[in-house]
């Protein structure tokens, strides 16, 4: 399978966005709201991803999970960077472990939404081919 770069791409400049507000907003929230944002970030970027993409449901799949993971190394370097600075090494590294560990779980929201993504693409490509109006 060939990856689709711009679908990827795609789904990590919306994955890094929503992060970013997100963690704007739920800033001092309890755990169980940062664990539902992770997985709403995860969902959305993957389901970008999965509609540009476009094809399968496993290419879907596929994009989802790597525009996700990308997206989430990348915030996760801006948060260790941010850590390093101001609050200092130990609590850096903290940061960096954690969020290493949750790196995997990314990408299974990311997944999910992908697969999404990109059955609705195909379903609004088989649509207009039919000729059907919405």
């Amino acid at each position: 399978m060939k990856l689709n770069w711009t679908a990827i791409a795609t789904g990590f400049v919306v994955t890094f966005l929503v992060a970013v507000i997100s963690g704007l907003l739920v800033a001092g929230s309890e755990l169980t709201t940062l664990a539902m944002s992770w997985t709403v970030i995860g969902i959305v970027g993957g389901l970008a991803a999965g509609y540009v993409a476009g094809g399968t449901m496993t290419s879907g799949v596929v994009h989802g999970g790597i525009a996700t993971v990308v997206g989430s190394l990348v915030t996760l370097v801006i948060a260790v960077f941010t850590t390093l600075l101001f609050a200092g090494l130990v609590p850096a590294f903290g940061v960096s472990v954690g969020g290493l560990l949750l790196i995997a779980f990314y990408a299974v929201p990311g997944a999910i939404g992908g697969a999404a993504g990109s059955w609705a693409h195909t379903r609004r490509e088989a649509r207009r081919m039919a000729g059907v109006r919405a």
